[in-house]
């Protein structure tokens, strides 16, 4: 089976549709799938619920889609960078289901593992848990979470081979395995695509089974969200 695909358009094709949740993955701009968001971006799909840890920043990521008002609802854990998406939600004009983040990461991890639902004491006593089944164990009170599982997930890698084996590179592994195991459908963008048994199979950090699409963004842009540099001390003797 090819999974394979020449364009991040074309490994988008006849997967997306309007009304549609979907999981991105990353950390901040960090593991981003930068050129199948664009490609998102093109196919001009609305009313998107979007499972992201974050939106991206204004004109880059998820931003774009918020920009174009793509995405109705976000399911997220972390908003603040996003001056557009702060203006939308404060105007009523989009959803959020605000979710704390080791809670998020369990929804998508369930959601790939087959686990509907979990307890987790996270969120107890504040809006988290309204309307939501609580029960206690060992003398605490914990709350329902159900799992995510999106139709389709995009998913950004450092390195495939071509059965869909992936690598990670450092903080880009956040997130992206659980999306990636958590959809119904996986899209990878990585940067390069390598023979079928390249790699160590002790060296894998997401087999292949979990993965229908591939493409190769082999020159992402990799913006960075927040540099922080240390400036230097300028020592004076006596």
């Amino acid at each position: 089976m090819n999974k394979i695909y020449p364009s991040a358009a074309a490994a988008l094709q006849g997967i997306v549709r309007d009304g549609q949740l979907l999981a991105v993955g990353g950390f901040g701009l960090c593991g981003i799938p930068e050129a199948l968001i664009d490609a998102l971006h093109d196919t001009g799909v609305r009313d998107l619920t979007v499972i992201s840890n974050n939106a991206g920043v204004d004109g880059f990521g998820l931003g774009k889609l918020l920009e174009t008002r793509q995405i109705s609802k976000m399911i997220s854990s972390y908003v603040g960078e996003n001056k557009e998406f702060e203006r939308q939600y404060l105007a009523g004009e989009l959803q959020l289901e605000f979710t704390p983040q080791g809670t998020l990461a369990e929804k998508l991890r369930a959601g790939g593992a087959g686990i509907p639902a979990f307890f987790v004491r996270t969120g107890v006593g504040t809006l988290v848990a309204q309307g939501k089944e609580s029960r206690v164990f060992d003398g605490h009170v914990h709350i329902l979470e159900q799992a995510l599982v999106p139709e389709v997930s995009l998913v950004k890698a450092w390195k495939a081979d071509k059965s869909g084996n992936l690598l990670f590179r450092r903080t880009a592994r956040n997130f992206n395995p659980a999306v990636a195991m958590a959809g119904q459908i996986t899209v990878v963008e990585v940067e390069e695509i390598v023979e079928t048994g390249t790699f160590d199979p002790d060296s894998v950090h997401l087999p292949g089974i979990y993965v229908h699409r591939i493409v190769l963004n082999a020159h992402p842009e990799k913006r960075i969200e927040k540099r922080t540099i240390t400036e230097k001390t300028v020592k004076t003797g006596v």
